[in-house]
C-alpha cells in the first residue's frame, strides 16, 4: 500500500525522531537522499551546473546540504536565495565544498534546478521573486526537481489555487504527502521519488492500491465454488437510445469473477448484450449485486432504482442511475461519476470538482452515506466514514468513449463477488487502469479492448511475485 500523511502527522513524527537522534541528522539523511536523486536524474554529478533555488523553510536546508554533497562530487552549485531567512548552517556548508551564493542568472545555463522555495508547512501559492525565477527555468527548458513537493501546491488537499512549479521529479522523505496522490497537485510533481528517514507514523488518511493489495483481496474462486456462489450480478445498463452502453458494461462485468450476468432492460437491448455474451441470462432474478446507470438515458424506473437503493444488496449507480439519488441510502452502494456528475450532485461547477477533488468526493461519500468513485487522471475513491483510496496507474489513453461503463461493470462484478463497496472500488479501478495499459501499449484503445484485457491484467496481478512492480 502507498500511504500518504498530512503535514501535522510527518511534523510529529519528525519531532519524535529527531528528539532521539543527534542535532542535523533528519536533515542530513534527507539531504544525502536527495543528492543522489537528483545525481540518478541527470545521469552524472560531476560538472553538473545546478541551481538550488532556496527559501526559509527546511527544504530549502535541505537542498543547501544536498548542493554541498554535489559539490564534493565535482558539480557546480549556485544558490540564489529567494528568502533573507535561508538555512546558515547550510549555506556556510555549501560554500565550503566549493558552491556559491549567485544570481537567477546561472539558471539560464543550468543542466537542473532544484526547488527548495517552500516547505511543507507552507501555503500555497509563489511569492514574485521565487515565481520569477521559476519561469525563468521554463524558458530555458530547464527541468525542475522538486524538495517534498512542488512549491505552491496545497500538501494537505491536492489543490493547485495559485502559481506553482511543475516539476520534472519530486523528492520527498519518510512518506508520500497527499498531494502527491491527488490531482492536480499530483500533475505538477511529476514522478515522485520517496527517499526512507526512519519515520514512524500513524495510518495514513490517503491510500492507493499496489498489485499485493489487489492480489490480498481480490475474491478468487475456491474448489468447491460454483457459478452461484461466486457471484451473479444484476446489470441495468442501456437504452434504445444507447444500446451499446449495456454491451460495453456487460463485457466489463465478464472480465470480473462474478459466476453469472443478469442483464434486465429493454428486449432490444437485451437482444444486442446476448448477440457478444449469449452467456448473459435475460430477465431479473436471485442476484448478489446490482450495477445500474450506464447508457439508462432518461427513461428508467425511478422507482425501482430507489427500492433498491433502500434494500439490503449492494447496488453500483454509475451515469444516469446517480440521477435517482435523493438522500442517505441504505444498500451498501458504490456511486461512479465524473467530475460532471458529481458536480450536479453538489450543485456545484465541474470545475469546482476539479480543482478541489478530495474535498468534493469526501462530501459526496457524506451527504449520501455511499463510497463514491470519482473518475480522473488520479481516480479518488472515498468512503463515507471518511477514508479515502486514490489510483494512479492508469494511462491517459483511457480517456476515451465508454472506459466508464467497462468500469461500472468490473466494480459491480466485484460487488457481486462479495467485496465491500470500498475495496470493490479499488480493486476495479486499480484493474481497469492495468487492463487499459495492457490494451494501449502506448497507443489508442476503445472501451471494448480495454474490457477484454482485464481478464488478462487480473491474471498478471493474481501471479505476480511479492512486491512486484504495477503493471
Amino acid at each position: 500500500m502507498r500511504r500518504a500523511h498530512t503535514v501535522a502527522q510527518v511534523r510529529k513524527a519528525e519531532r519524535e525522531l529527531m528528539a532521539r537522534l543527534p542535532e542535523g541528522t533528519l536533515m542530513q539523511r534527507a539531504a544525502t537522499g536527495l543528492a543522489v536523486a537528483i545525481s540518478k536524474f541527470l545521469g552524472f554529478a560531476y560538472g553538473a551546473r545546478v541551481v538550488l533555488l532556496v527559501g526559509s523553510g527546511d527544504n530549502g536546508g535541505d537542498a543547501l546540504y544536498a548542493g554541498e554533497k554535489l559539490a564534493r562530487r565535482g558539480a557546480q552549485v549556485v544558490a540564489v536565495l529567494v528568502s533573507d531567512k535561508a538555512h546558515q548552517g547550510g549555506i556556510k556548508a555549501l560554500i565550503a565544498a566549493g558552491g556559491r551564493l549567485g544570481s537567477t542568472e546561472a539558471i539560464a545555463s543550468a543542466d537542473v534546478v532544484v526547488d527548495g522555495i517552500v516547505g511543507i508547512g507552507g501555503r500555497p501559492g509563489l511569492k514574485r521573486e521565487a515565481l520569477a525565477a521559476v519561469r525563468l527555468a521554463i524558458q530555458h527548458h530547464v527541468p525542475i526537481v522538486a524538495v517534498d513537493m512542488p512549491s505552491g501546491v496545497d500538501v494537505d488537499t491536492g489543490e493547485t489555487p495559485g502559481e506553482h512549479v511543475d516539476a520534472a521529479m519530486t523528492v520527498t522523505f519518510g512518506t508520500h504527502k497527499i498531494c502527491h496522490l491527488i490531482d492536480p497537485a499530483a500533475a505538477a510533481c511529476g514522478p515522485v521519488h520517496l527517499v526512507e528517514i526512519g519515520l514512524d507514523l500513524p495510518p495514513a488518511p490517503v491510500e492507493a492500491f499496489q498489485v499485493d493489495d489487489v492480489r490480498r483481496v481480490y475474491p478468487v474462486p475456491r474448489g468447491e465454488s460454483d457459478k452461484y456462489s461466486r457471484g451473479v450480478l444484476g446489470l441495468m445498463a442501456g437504452s434504445a437510445q444507447y444500446p451499446g452502453a449495456a454491451v460495453i458494461a456487460t463485457s466489463g462485468a465478464l472480465g470480473g469473477p462474478i459466476g453469472m450476468l443478469r442483464y434486465v432492460g429493454p428486449d432490444a437491448v437485451a437482444a444486442a448484450v446476448r448477440a457478444v455474451h449469449p452467456e448473459v441470462v435475460a430477465g431479473e432474478g436471485r442476484v448478489q449485486a446490482w450495477a445500474i446507470g450506464s447508457g439508462l438515458g432518461d427513461e428508467f424506473d425511478r422507482d425501482k432504482i430507489q427500492e433498491l437503493l433502500a434494500g439490503s444488496e449492494p447496488v453500483l449507480l454509475d451515469a444516469d442511475g446517480l440521477k435517482a439519488l435523493t438522500g442517505k441510502v441504505t444498500a451498501p452502494t458504490l456511486l461512479t461519476p465524473h467530475a460532471g456528475e458529481l458536480g450536479r450532485l453538489l450543485g456545484v461547477p465541474r470545475e469546482d470538482v476539479e480543482a478541489r477533488r478530495l474535498e468534493h468526493a469526501r462530501e459526496v461519500a457524506e451527504r449520501f452515506g455511499a463510497t463514491v468513485l470519482l473518475k480522473g487522471s488520479t481516480t479518488v475513491i472515498a468512503a463515507a466514514d471518511g477514508r479515502v483510496r486514490v489510483n494512479t496507474n492508469a494511462t491517459a489513453w483511457l480517456a476515451t468513449a465508454g472506459a466508464g461503463d467497462v468500469l461500472a461493470g468490473l466494480c459491480g462484478s466485484l460487488l457481486a463477488a462479495g467485496l465491500d463497496p470500498f475495496d470493490a472500488a479499488s480493486v476495479g479501478a486499480y484493474l481497469h487502469a492495468a487492463a487499459a495499459n495492457l490494451a494501449a501499449a502506448g497507443g489508442p484503445t476503445t472501451a471494448l479492448q480495454v474490457a477484454g484485457h482485464i481478464a488478462e491484467a487480473t491474471r498478471q496481478v493474481l501471479s505476480a511475485r511479492a512486491g512486484a512492480t504495477p503493471s
